[in-house]
């Protein structure tokens, strides 16, 4: 079992990127979990025609949880999703959310009982800190990569996930594998992440086009991968797949 760690601004295609990791695994034959780490829980709303699924902390507030079934959901798609959740407004912390459903999934020994090829963690990566970190330390993930473009706020949230790692150094906390550009076609982009990469000191893993498949796909509820197998963006994803999966 491999374990992915997958951050990135809010709004920079995490999770798009992420759902298509994972029907592209899928696709080659793995089993795979993606874990959707934000308080909003639409992480794997593409692999369920776009409905919300129940979170590890709805299922705990409303007095369940003790039955993986109510919060481990096989998708259409193949992808076996869970979402973390969050506190209500205002009430807690989100980070602190993340760090009990992990608790939660652990006591469960969830993915001791699917034995997974690979558990793809979706983690908003504005901020590093608390249960945000989580799936970087204490073993949960192995891998880390950042999705970014040549945007400089992604890329400064892209330079704070990479010091994070960096500045523990610990035992058991992920390796970074390196960036995920999904561009947007910003002036001189290729040649701006190329510079932000080399002071960061990490390597740029894999680049994606903007492409109005994606869009099209999204507007479907589905990922690229299922919506529209054949087309170069699919391609693409299962070439990224690869990758993950051969790093």
């Amino acid at each position: 079992m491999k374990k992915i760690a997958i951050y990135g601004k809010g709004g920079i295609g995490k999770s798009t990127t992420v759902s298509n990791v994972a029907a592209a695994l899928t696709k080659l034959g793995y089993k795979v979990f993606q874990i959707g780490c934000d308080p909003k829980a639409d992480s794997t709303i593409n692999h369920n025609g776009g409905k919300r699924i129940a979170t590890v902390l709805d299922v705990m507030r409303n007095g369940g949880g003790d039955d993986e079934n109510d919060f481990v959901f096989h998708s259409p798609s193949g992808v076996w999703c869970v979402e973390a959740g969050g506190p209500l407004p205002g009430t807690g912390c989100a980070g602190r959310g993340i760090i009990t459903a992990f608790e939660k999934l652990n006591d469960l020994e969830v993915f001791e009982k699917h034995n997974p090829d690979f558990v793809l963690y979706d983690v908003l990566g504005d901020v590093v800190c608390g249960g945000f970190a989580m799936p970087i330390r204490g073993g949960y993930a192995d891998e880390l990569y950042i999705v970014t473009s040549g945007e400089m706020m992604s890329l400064y949230a892209a330079n704070n996930i990479a010091e994070a790692v960096k500045n523990q150094g610990k035992v058991g906390y992920a390796k970074v594998k390196g960036l995920i550009v999904n561009k947007k076609n910003i002036e001189n982009e290729d040649e701006i992440v190329k510079k932000a990469a080399a002071e960061m000191g990490v390597d740029i893993a894999f680049t994606l086009p903007r492409c109005k498949t994606v869009q099209e796909a999204e507007d479907m509820h589905k990922t690229v991968v299922e919506a529209f197998p054949d087309s170069d963006m699919s391609k693409l994803y299962i070439k990224l797949a690869e990758k993950i999966a051969n790093g």
